[in-house]
């Protein structure tokens, strides 16, 4: 196991030099070379580091796992509505239970030989939908839904290394925030953050009906074109030198904000199967809160903390290259970072507080050294992970060989997923296509929503595959024309 992820970095850490070498990003080569040794393709990693865990040990088309769901009971499929509605099997016998008439789930009593009147016994009726056209199919999407939704919550090592590189290139970045510059910037920037989330939702919408998929497909798709990559964003300013340009500023916050709208749309996608109430919100809206505060206490209240704190701390070794207040100040770093980020996860994503963290310590100038002098390295290794690994495993090969797919696809790429991206900034000026191609990077929370809208019957495999080869055509191409387009303009 030890030689086989040793030579996967190696590749890795070669498709980085190489890219460098040859003056392109390394984004798109670090992706390639996790795509082809991932377990889609060549399987050349253990599955034990490089596949969920969840992945290896549930089936969804084993009667065990259909069995679990069912279980549940309403949480995943009411039964009693699929009988209400004649839809659990016919005949009757070759359902999911077979020849078993009475059943019992959840503490609840069904007789399966009864469809289309009110045949719960010993309970009242409970209110539910019959979204697939049985009850055993219900059982295997929400299986995959319930298992896309495990695998997210605790994915396998390498692609939470890659997340974690993420959280800490973002907290990096966050430090880098300007504050006195956000006023000119901050209006503008949310602008092309609502036009980039709008457009590629609309032109995503209209483009899959247009193909003759039914609303909820398109407007599915749409809401899977929408994100934009953070860290995809963020890597292309670093390379480029350029977070701390009025463009890179604006990148940044409208990368930001877009990740919150694209949140909203990701809500509103999934509450259209069941009651959309205050509550499907009210965590969203309580991270933007949390998140206006603690920027605002980061331009004002966090410097005096952290001189005051510095203060109560004995100097014992003041000429050292890292200091005893450098200790504890990095230390205070990472504790602001694990609370900020946990504090937004519940609201949302860990993301948020990563950011809002970094900003915390933007107007001290040492902050950003000593956590550079840390953490540089590992950092660096870490985002390699999260292109080669955290990215590339989230990619369904296999639902991308249709011909059809591959046509539409191109069609939905180029136009609603690029193009939509491309003409998000109008009214930036000369840097508006350098704004546009910064936001088209699209990475693993677009996937994931393509592939949760899919298990939960919002898509069909057709639809799925148009938005995924949508993604990926998004996903290599900004790389190479944003470093074209940026140097273009700086000249």
């Amino acid at each position: 196991a030890i030689v086989f992820m040793v030579i996967f970095l190696m590749a890795v850490w070669t498709a980085s030099k190489i890219s460098r070498s040859i003056g392109i990003s390394s984004i798109v080569l670090e992706i390639a070379v996790g795509l082809v040794l991932s377990p889609q393709l060549l399987g050349f990693l253990p599955s034990e580091y490089a596949e969920c865990y969840h992945r290896k040990v549930v089936d969804c088309s084993s009667f065990k796992d259909k069995a679990r769901i069912a279980d549940a009971g309403t949480e995943f499929c009411d039964l009693q509505a699929y009988l209400d509605a004649g839809l659990y099997a016919s005949p009757w016998e070759s359902g999911f239970f077979g020849d078993t008439a009475i059943v019992t789930l959840n503490g609840h009593a069904y007789n399966v030989s009864e469809q289309g009147s009110s045949s719960r016994l010993g309970s009242s009726r409970t209110e539910g939908k019959t979204d697939y056209d049985c009850y055993e199919n219900c059982l295997v999407q929400n299986c995959k839904l319930d298992l896309a939704m495990k695998c997210g919550t605790t994915p396998d090592i390498l692609t939470l290394i890659g997340h974690a590189g993420v959280a800490m290139m973002i907290f990096e970045s966050g430090m880098h925030f300007d504050f006195e510059q956000a006023k000119t910037v901050g209006l503008p920037a949310c602008g092309v953050a609502v036009l980039g989330t709008a457009l590629p939702l609309v032109a995503g919408t209209g483009v899959i009906m247009a193909f003759g998929y039914p609303f909820l497909d398109g407007f599915a798709a749409g809401t899977s074109l929408a994100p934009t990559s953070v860290g995809i964003a963020l890597r292309l300013l670093h390379e480029a030198r350029s977070l701390q340009t009025y463009f890179g500023q604006a990148i940044i916050t409208a990368a930001f904000v877009d990740d919150i709208l694209s949140l909203l749309l990701y809500n509103i996608l999934f509450s259209l199967q069941g009651e959309m109430t205050a509550m499907t919100f009210l965590p969203m809206v309580t991270g933007l809160v949390f998140m206006a505060v603690a920027a605002g206490a980061g331009a004002t209240l966090c410097p005096r903390m952290i001189s005051y704190m510095l203060s109560k701390v004995p100097e014992k070794k003041p000429q050292a290259k890292l200091t005893t207040h450098h200790e504890v100040l990095f230390l205070w770093m990472v504790l602001v970072l694990i609370v900020y980020a946990q504090i937004t996860h519940l609201c949302g994503t860990h993301l948020w507080g990563c950011f809002v963290a970094g900003m915390s310590f933007a107007t001290w100038k040492e902050a950003h050294h000593i956590w550079v002098r840390q953490t540089k390295r590992l950092t660096c290794w870490m985002i390699r992970i999260f292109f080669s690994c955290t990215v590339a495993f989230a990619i369904p090969v296999h639902e991308l060989l249709s011909p059809d797919a591959i046509l539409k696809g191109a069609i939905m790429g180029i136009g609603p997923c690029i193009l939509t991206k491309v003409l998000c900034a109008p009214f930036m000026g000369d840097a508006r296509f350098v704004i546009g191609w910064a936001m088209v990077g699209r990475a693993e929370f677009a996937y994931l929503i393509a592939q949760m809208a899919a298990a939960g019957n919002m898509m069909d495999s057709d639809t799925f595959s148009i938005v995924i080869w949508a993604l990926l055509y998004a996903t290599i191409f900004a790389p190479f024309i944003f470093r074209k387009v940026l140097d273009r303009y700086v000249k």
